[in-house]
């Protein structure tokens, strides 16, 4: 039986009116939830022009295929210059995956940039750089004041939903319209 106070493998949906406007209107999957800490990476944000084959270029790791195009994304404002590959589970690199679920994986290491270039990587990538991250009992105390809603992840949202639609879409999987949302919480 899963504990459902772990949020591992959770999307976390900014309401409207977060304080940090780094977060305004972001998804986020949670990658590891436990009494230590969270960490997730945005899956919303794209990392301004900056595309992976810029990345590839810098890391003078040479792209063998083209059939591979992606955004590089803010993954979040903790180490922003390290880079981190949101990835389907099928995927297990030489070192360094976090194995989120059977559907997702975080890989952080340079093999799966080789892998993906050489077109020997995972089926779906999201990489980003830097990630977000909260301390023991921070994450939790944001839920509590309303700063964030939570659903299950899918595939679809995370990999293959148009960035600028990510948001919605995490909210209407729950069934919410973003109309409906106010940025005042409350208490019952």
């Amino acid at each position: 039986m899963s504990d459902p106070t772990n949020l591992t493998g959770k999307l976390l949906i900014a309401m409207p009116g977060m304080s940090d406007p780094r977060f305004d209107k972001s998804v986020v999957f949670l990658c590891l939830h436990s009494k230590e800490g969270t960490m997730g990476i945005v899956i919303n944000k794209p990392a301004g022009d900056i595309g992976f084959d810029d990345l590839l270029e810098q890391l003078e790791i040479p792209l063998e295929t083209d059939t591979y195009h992606s955004r590089l994304f803010f993954g979040g404002p903790v180490e922003t210059g390290r880079g981190f590959v949101l990835h389907s589970g099928e995927y297990d690199g030489e070192a360094g995956t976090l194995r989120v679920n059977d559907m997702f994986a975080m890989t952080a290491t340079r093999d799966i940039l080789q892998d993906i270039a050489s077109g020997q990587g995972p089926t779906q990538v999201l990489p980003a750089l830097g990630y977000a991250g909260w301390g023991p009992g921070q994450l939790e105390g944001e839920l509590q004041q309303n700063a964030w809603l939570t659903v299950d992840a899918d595939q679809t949202i995370v990999f293959e939903h148009k960035n600028t639609g990510k948001w919605e879409a995490a909210l209407a999987k729950l069934g919410i319209s973003p109309l409906m949302l106010s940025a005042e919480g409350g208490r019952a």
